[in-house]
């Protein structure tokens, strides 16, 4: 490791002996030193000593700030703190989302003189196509994972929220990828697809002759979640009775076997999602207040892809090396258009279901507008020139209502088809239709 005369040697070597990416900077961006672990992971085989942080892993002519996005050493220096933020960095693997954490340090006068920033990539989503993780360099993806890089590394509690089909349970999977925990197991519990006379059994697990066939005992979900994570999909749709036992277990840590009088300790980390409206849910009277604010530590929105447009091609390009793994399939420039400008109700699910649908109506490798249903080819598009940002997204519900009631009015099969046409499952078609009056 090199330095320039001005750092304390004994900082510089201090550095070199940590495990994580750190680098030395200056208060004019320049990169005074680097560890082992930062050339290990971000070197290019060029030196960085002595050019600026922001082009080293961002290619930029100017800093962060200037370049829209959030600059930490700016920050730092105005609030004279540690900051932290994600940043999408050039490596020699390609773009990656990394953790930066920054630190002033001050000279003997109290002022900031250096700065050192500490990385650690984040593995559970890339900037890049990828068959594995999440996808997407959007504005609103980044707030998304900027929140989960925040609470992974905790027990907190999280509750996802977002509509059907945008991806919540690879979220919770991503929370659980970049925590503490992610050597043990990840467990998931479809709470809409669980009867309330089955669901005290499967959660909290039943003794032998607890009830009618009842023939052995039967560990529950909590204890196959022990030491990782439990994730409760549709928590939404947990009955009241339930709810109560569920509560029990937050603000306690312990529960009780069916037919067990035995206290057992929990030792999980929840995370659970929704597309309902939980306030109004509890207004209602059909969701417990008490639940909602021991779920709702720490709230993450799981953005519609009508928000995140910008991804559309990013994703396209990820979930077809998913959906047709052993063919190179690319999308032709009107056939994009056409996906750019569908709305898209079901989401990335439904996405990734027109896809699989085109590739196996393609026999060549470019997926042409003729290979994708009709439904892209209709109205159900946004208007020419407006943007599907969250600006244009005020009145987008009685928008999705309404392509939501044309796809039904116009289809002619059965629901099994519809859910599949949508990208939504048949419980969830089954739910939009009541809730439709459509039933």
């Amino acid at each position: 490791m090199s330095a320039t005369p001005q750092a304390l040697p004994e900082l510089v070597s201090f550095l070199d002996t940590l495990e994580e990416p750190h680098i030395l900077c200056d208060r004019e961006y320049r990169v005074i030193a680097a560890n082992t672990a930062y050339r290990r992971n971000f070197g290019t085989g060029r030196s960085v000593i002595g050019r600026t942080c922001y082009e080293v892993s961002h290619h930029y002519s100017v800093p962060c700030d200037q370049a829209g996005e959030s600059c930490p050493l700016a920050r730092s220096l105005r609030s004279g703190q540690r900051e932290r933020v994600l940043h999408l960095h050039h490596t020699p693997r390609g773009e990656e989302y990394v953790n930066i954490e920054l630190s002033p340090v001050r000279d003997a006068e109290g002022e900031i003189a250096w700065f050192i920033e500490k990385m650690e990539p984040m593995n559970v989503a890339r900037g890049l196509s990828d068959r594995q993780g999440m996808v997407g360099r959007s504005p609103a993806f980044q707030r998304m994972l900027e929140l989960v890089a925040r609470v992974a590394p905790s027990d907190a509690s999280v509750l996802l929220q977002g509509e059907s089909g945008t991806g919540k349970e690879v979220v919770a999977n991503a929370i659980h990828a970049a925590s503490l925990r992610s050597a043990a197991p990840f467990v998931a519990v479809d709470c809409s697809g669980l009867p309330e006379t089955l669901f005290e059994s499967e959660v909290f697990g039943h003794e032998r002759g607890a009830f009618t066939g009842a023939t052995s005992r039967k560990p529950g979900l909590i204890e196959a979640a022990s030491g990782g994570t439990l994730f409760l999909d549709e928590v939404g749709d947990i009955p009241l009775g339930m709810q109560v036992k569920l509560l029990r277990l937050l603000e306690t840590g312990t529960y009780r076997r069916v037919g067990s009088t035995d206290l057992r300790k929990s030792d999980i980390r929840l995370v659970s999602a929704t597309h309902r409206p939980l306030k109004e849910m509890i207004a209602e009277g059909s969701f417990r207040q008490d639940l909602y604010y021991r779920l709702n530590t720490f709230p993450i929105t799981v953005p519609a892809l009508r928000d995140r447009q910008s991804d559309i091609p990013l994703l396209v390009e990820s979930l077809l090396e998913r959906v047709a793994p052993k063919r190179r399939l690319t999308v032709s420039a009107t056939a994009m258009k056409l996906l750019r400008h569908y709305a898209f109700p079901g989401n990335v699910r439904e996405l990734r279901n027109v896809l699989e649908r085109a590739s196996l109506m393609c026999d060549g490798e470019v997926l042409l507008p003729e290979h994708f249903p009709e439904e892209l080819h209709t109205d159900q598009v946004l208007p020419a020139g407006q943007t599907r940002g969250p600006e244009a997204a005020q009145d987008w519900a009685s928008i999705e209502r309404q392509a939501f009631v044309q796809a039904v009015r116009s289809h002619r099969g059965s629901r099994r088809e519809l859910a599949r046409k949508l990208g939504i499952s048949e419980r969830t078609l089954y739910r939009r239709l009541r809730d439709a009056k459509l039933d």
